[in-house]
């Protein structure tokens, strides 16, 4: 048996390698020629998985160690009889965490109470419950906007789209649908993108397309009056330099790139094959503890400064966006080129669950987030 995988999945070659003949490539140098004898394809998302890629090949089974899934032609597929699982889920906590670090970047820039504003949460799926229950326990007023899950739920927690972008912090976590009364390519567009209220926070982390950029960039041009953070871009890896510029927080699509998040999708998508071979599950991922982890919190301490402290030990996202601010005067083959390498080579970054808390203070409200957070406290 031939397998092809895309060389950055975590651990892979240690969790494939009893399979049989791995090939491991970058996932832009995955082609027609290559699959023609293999009969396991695995990719990340940069990989555009159809009918040009897979046709007169022997692939049988094809695995994404990605919750996205808009790469894939399923329809193909499933007409070829050709199996096919993604890592639903895998990076939910890490992109959990990225929102929440941008939010804990503004409230210290601008000096304001995070329990006290509003969030708009697009998407209430993996990702979406996570930050809805973690907003929930600041005590921030939510507003969650989910049509396919309202239709089919029996709760009366839903609101509009509308509703939900003039929330005062708004955040973009949809998978990309192209067509269908679910549509989401350029769901924040040139009819709605004026709901963003002066100096809402927003944030796309789910796809490029959700997003129009050219609307965005308008309005930044216009008004400069949104705190604006994408991690995701329409035409990445050649993004808009000039919509980066505009932008107080500019990301390489790595929200979900956490080094848990990673392993998650990796042993996703191993156990699939493994169910789909019939074999039995031996791997077991190889986690390491996190060094120094405990971190001091002091009772009279702001939010903001609280959850500072937990991202300066965990995730800062300005850490990303100034690699990322590197390409600004690049050419358009640098810029890709740059943004291809901080997705390769991005460090390993830990999720909060591995890090411990000492509290000064019996406080029962912080214990609660804490554990929300799956944070232990000491």
């Amino acid at each position: 048996m031939k397998l092809v995988i895309d060389e950055n999945i975590v651990q892979a070659r240690e969790a494939f390698k009893d399979f049989g003949e791995t090939t491991f490539l970058n996932g832009r140098e995955i082609t027609n020629d290559v699959l023609l004898d293999a009969d396991v394809l695995i990719v990340r998302s940069i990989t555009k998985v159809n009918e040009g890629l897979l046709k007169n090949t022997k692939v049988k089974f094809v695995g994404t160690a990605t919750i996205g899934t808009d790469h894939i032609d399923q329809d193909y597929l499933q007409k070829n009889n050709i199996a096919f699982s993604s890592a639903a889920g895998c990076n939910s906590y890490s992109v959990t965490e990225y929102v929440f670090s941008a939010i804990t970047h503004f409230a210290n820039k601008y000096n304001f109470n995070i329990s006290d504003k509003s969030i708009g949460v697009v998407g209430y799926g993996n990702i979406g419950t996570k930050i809805v229950k973690i907003a929930k326990t600041l005590g921030m007023t939510v507003v969650i906007n989910d049509p396919p899950l309202e239709r089919k739920s029996k709760e009366n927690i839903f609101s509009s789209l509308e509703e939900a972008l003039g929330c005062d912090i708004v955040t973009f976590h949809v998978p990309l649908n192209k067509d269908g009364i679910d549509k989401t390519v350029r769901l924040l567009n040139e009819k709605n993108i004026n709901l963003i209220k002066d100096n809402a926070i927003l944030i796309n982390s789910s796809r490029g397309p959700v997003v129009c950029n050219k609307i965005l960039k308008e309005r930044l041009e216009k008004k400069n009056n949104i705190h604006a953070v994408l991690d995701v871009w329409e035409t990445e890896p050649n993004f808009d330099s000039e919509l980066f510029e505009l932008l107080e927080i500019g990301t390489p699509h790595i929200a979900g790139y956490s080094f848990e998040g990673k392993l998650n999708g990796t042993k996703i998508i191993y156990d699939a094959l493994s169910d789909f071979l019939k074999t039995e599950k031996t791997w077991k991922p190889l986690l390491e503890r996190v060094k120094n982890n405990r971190i001091n919190i002091l009772d009279n301490e702001t939010e903001a400064e609280f959850f500072q402290k937990l991202f300066n030990k965990s995730y800062n996202i300005m850490d990303d966006d100034l690699s990322m601010r590197k390409s600004i005067g690049m050419s358009d083959a640098e810029k890709s080129k740059h943004f291809d390498s901080l997705r390769k080579n991005y460090r390993k970054r830990r999720e909060l669950n591995n890090f411990k808390v000492v509290l000064d203070s019996d406080n029962e409200k912080l214990k609660t987030l804490l554990n929300v957070l799956r944070i232990e406290v000491n």
